[in-house]
């Protein structure tokens, strides 16, 4: 699949430039320093071609965000310690995909967050995110 001219994941300097970089022939993982400091460590594992999604990656570049992911908790251990971690896909606008160019979140996660222990499915069992369509009246 071709790189896309208008998406930001596609290019790979810009991915690399100013940040904490680990790739292989097929993917690329950017950690780019927090402007805040909220999400300290958290990057994102792309694949080197432009795929919309996770659905649409090849067996090998699965292969190769796997590597990556381990290569990535090796290095965030050594140097942040954290005591958990969120990883995971968002997938279309609805599932929080705001980049059209799949991409893999890493998050290490700390015991002195404000958040500490909230998962990624703590909005699943929030009755405020309850769908209007399911609300007894």
């Amino acid at each position: 699949m071709p790189q896309s001219s208008a998406c930001p994941y596609c290019d790979l300097a810009e991915m690399r430039r100013g940040a904490f970089v680990l790739e292989n022939d097929l993917c690329l993982l950017s950690i780019k320093p927090s402007e805040n400091g909220a999400l300290e460590g958290a990057g994102i594992i792309i694949p080197k071609a432009h795929r919309p999604t996770v659905f649409d990656l090849t067996t090998e570049e699965w292969a190769a965000t796997q590597t990556l992911l381990h290569q990535t908790r090796d290095h965030l251990d050594a140097g942040l310690a954290p005591d958990g971690y969120n990883v995971g896909w968002n997938v279309g606008e609805l599932g929080g995909q705001h980049i059209m160019h799949a991409h893999f979140h890493v998050i290490p996660r700390f015991a002195d967050e404000p958040m500490a222990g909230r998962g990624i499915r703590s909005h699943l069992k929030s009755v405020e995110n309850r769908r209007a369509s399911l609300l007894k009246t």
